[in-house]
């Protein structure tokens, strides 16, 4: 059972120490419009705003985000 409260976050205690008890309902946030394009690199995606309530508000309806595997160890990911 969990308790939505201050900005939309709901509280959900777990036993399991490395789950947060605190987070935001799948409808926050943006959501992937038209798939994943894959480049040479990694990936790029077209995100659109989820029409919930904003949290800090100046949202931005469409960003695209880049992303790239650039080593073994390093991922770099742009949003514009």
């Amino acid at each position: 059972q969990s308790l939505c409260i201050l900005r939309g976050c709901c509280w959900s205690p777990q036993s399991d120490t490395n789950v947060p008890w605190c987070f935001f309902s799948s409808d926050h946030g943006y959501k992937v419009d038209g798939g994943l394009r894959t480049t040479q690199e990694g990936f790029q995606a077209t995100l659109t705003r989820l029409s919930s309530p904003s949290l800090f508000g100046n949202d931005i309806n469409t960003v695209l985000l880049t992303a790239e595997y650039q080593t073994q160890n390093r991922f770099r990911f742009k949003v514009s």
